[in-house]
């Protein structure tokens, strides 16, 4: 049956505190990944059929659209770009021997032969960047979905192959799905979420996301608050490198990525920052300079998304229940009401997870918290003597060795157990995969001296540790 309950769509754990290790070839520290970003003769004009002209990342900053003119000065910006910006990067990277990345926008690559077979002859890899360089964010679905077709079916015919990448980066809530629907790429890169490439589902296809960047990223000489100097660019760039290197070192490693745009980056006045950063980056050993679609395809046959069973945000309520029901002793509502919230990637960890079923315990009257509490056996006690424990408090008390008392620690878990009942009014609890047969009689004839309202608080925290645990044997 289908899940009613609310979802939150959004992954907001990631890789979490521990990040794989991505086994970069030749065990680099860093990858260094650049992008050049191709759009002059794709953006907005009136030429290219649009309602105005371009105001997005130039020189003029704070520019606004022009409805129904052209704007010669805009046009004249982006032209520098390709006239003049490309050759200059183009003579930089093919000098260096770095291999680098166009998000190359359809449209502008058709009207700009000369640089296409540039790219080409230095094996740069040429990615989607959309069929024009325009916002859509109000793009209906199957509007933007057209556009991407005819974005692939153009970029084939100028460059005479598929894009194996797709990167709108104007791009609307349904881009990504959309990318993922068509099943011909190795990597999207509408994401800014990582440092390291990931893999998301869309149903049943798994679509790896290869993040970009926008803080690296000569844009920001186009915006407020952005560089106003290069050697701003190069310190950002180096201190980037460094911090990211270092990672590397500890064990750790990730990629950088460095997003950049012929008609900024290419002027005179910039680029000398992009070299001395790529001459900081060059001294380092260990460092792979690499195009997006060889870390996509090094991700894919390190890292294949995972084929794991339905992760408990996906499931429905029958299938969660059955699944998660007994991690509170013989209380499957709190399993019911954690499911009732608002789940999402997040809750997909056993951490997650436990919080969820942790905010439906504690948000539970007292006599309900209490039900749980009476639900779980005495430790030591005639349930476990009698083999009729559940398998989880089987292997719990067996590991700290609960189920091999001497005579004489039985009887003292006898005592102390008919006298906290009789106290409190419910079995003693304790997780005990935090401690040991030592401590946990130390704590037990601590806590029994405690008033039933601390001991009431204590129990229900002990037993939120306990799902924990459990929860930690089902989930990653």
């Amino acid at each position: 049956m289908a899940s009613t309950a609310p979802r939150y769509p959004r992954d907001m754990s990631g890789y979490g505190a521990d990040t794989p290790d991505p086994r970069w070839p030749d065990g680099a520290k860093i990858a260094v990944q650049i992008v050049l970003n191709y759009e002059e003769g794709g953006e907005n004009n009136l030429l290219h059929g649009d309602a105005g002209s371009e105001a997005f990342l130039s020189e003029i900053v704070g520019a606004a659209s022009w409805p129904g003119q052209r704007h010669w000065n805009m046009e004249s910006i982006y032209e520098y770009g390709a006239r003049a910006g490309f050759w200059r990067l183009h003579r930089l990277f093919t000098d260096l021997g770095i291999p680098i990345t166009v998000y190359g926008v359809a449209t502008a690559l058709a009207r700009s032969p000369e640089q296409v077979a540039a790219m080409l002859e230095a094996r740069w890899e040429i990615a989607s960047h959309g069929l024009k360089w325009i916002d859509y964010k109000d793009f209906p679905p199957d509007v933007e979905a057209a556009h991407m077709a005819e974005a692939i079916r153009l970029h084939t015919e100028v460059t005479g192959a598929r894009p194996s990448g797709w990167y709108t980066g104007r791009c609307s809530e349904n881009t990504v799905r959309l990318a993922a629907e068509d099943g011909g790429f190795a990597y999207v890169a509408d994401s800014y979420a990582d440092d390291l490439p990931y893999w998301t589902r869309f149903g049943k296809r798994a679509q790896l996301i290869v993040p970009y960047t926008l803080d690296a990223n000569d844009m920001r000489f186009a915006t407020p608050q952005g560089f106003n100097a290069g050697d701003q660019f190069e310190r950002y760039l180096c201190d980037t490198f460094d911090a990211l290197y270092s990672e590397g070192q500890a064990g750790a490693p990730k990629m950088m990525s460095v997003g950049l745009h012929c008609r900024l980056i290419g002027r005179p006045g910039r680029i000398m920052a992009l070299k001395r950063f790529l001459d900081h980056a060059m001294r380092h050993r260990d460092v792979w300079f690499a195009r997006r679609i060889d870390i996509a395809t090094h991700w894919a046959e390190t890292h294949p998304p995972a084929t794991d069973p339905p992760r408990p945000s996906e499931m429905d309520k029958d299938t969660f229940v059955k699944a998660y029901g007994s991690v509170f002793e013989h209380s499957p509502w709190v399993a019911e009401r954690a499911f009732a919230l608002e789940l999402g990637p997040a809750h997909d960890t056993a951490a997650g997870l436990a919080n969820a079923m942790a905010r439906a315990f504690r948000s539970a009257s007292p006599d309900a918290r209490l039900s749980v509490l009476k639900a779980h056996p005495d430790l030591a006690g005639k349930l476990a003597a009698a083999k009729r424990l559940t398998e989880d408090s089987t292997a719990e008390q067996a590991s700290a060795g609960l189920d091999a008392l001497t005579a004489k620690e039985h009887e003292v878990f006898t005592r102390l157990n008919t006298a906290y009942v009789a106290k409190h009014g419910f079995p003693f609890i304790i997780a005990v995969r935090d401690h040991t047969k030592t401590t946990i009689m130390t704590a037990f004839d601590r806590r029994l001296h405690n008033d039933t309202d601390t001991e009431f608080s204590e129990a229900c925290h002990q037993v939120e540790r306990i799902a924990l645990h459990r929860l930690k044997a089902l989930l990653p």
